[in-house]
């Protein structure tokens, strides 16, 4: 499980005008209408073509838990590509993204300051560069190691800096231990 790529996906889905198909006949043929063959269907979720052809005729319409939930993966994943597709840019441009998170959160600085990391929860717009450097860094594969580095880069510059009005020294913050993590666009 990616706590912050799967956060992202989950901002952009709350952007979605309509519902995603529910059904697991209604989803297959939605993925076979997106992928243009029964074969290639049934090579991503890893079932047999006919067992796809079946689903798309409604012969079978209960899958196991597991085909279900890939199912359902697969198809939120390709649902409303130009609303997904302008909310992320809308977010890398004008709107930012806002971040909340419950974790524990403190930073290296200069002997003498306070430097102590403690668990805070946090509610903070992050800037229209930071969400493009998040999605950019989602759509090129990024682990979810490296998206925390983003986010962390992100909360030191706007909620520890204050966008360069205090804490000037502030060299790194530690974003670790995360109990809650949710994104909103």
């Amino acid at each position: 499980m990616s706590l912050f790529g799967d956060g992202l996906e989950t901002a952009v889905q709350k952007t979605f005008t309509r519902p995603a198909p529910k059904s697991a006949p209604a989803q297959m043929r939605y993925l076979v209408r997106k992928l243009k063959s029964t074969k290639a269907v049934a090579q991503m979720l890893r079932i047999s073509q006919r067992t796809v052809e079946r689903y798309v005729k409604d012969q079978i319409k209960k899958p196991r838990p597991d085909l279900a939930a890939r199912l359902e993966r697969e198809v939120k994943k390709r649902w409303q590509p130009q609303i997904r597709a302008k909310a992320k840019a809308k977010a890398a441009s004008t709107g930012g993204i806002v971040i909340d998170t419950r974790a524990r959160l403190g930073y290296t600085a200069p002997i003498g300051s306070t430097d102590q990391d403690r668990i805070r929860h946090l509610t903070v717009a992050l800037p229209p560069q930071y969400a493009a450097r998040l999605f950019d860094a989602q759509e090129t594969g990024a682990t979810d190691q490296q998206l925390q580095e983003i986010a962390a880069e992100a909360l030191k510059e706007v909620y520890f800096q204050d966008s360069g009005r205090r804490a000037g020294s502030l060299e790194e913050v530690r974003f670790t231990d995360i109990e809650h993590l949710e994104f909103d666009l």
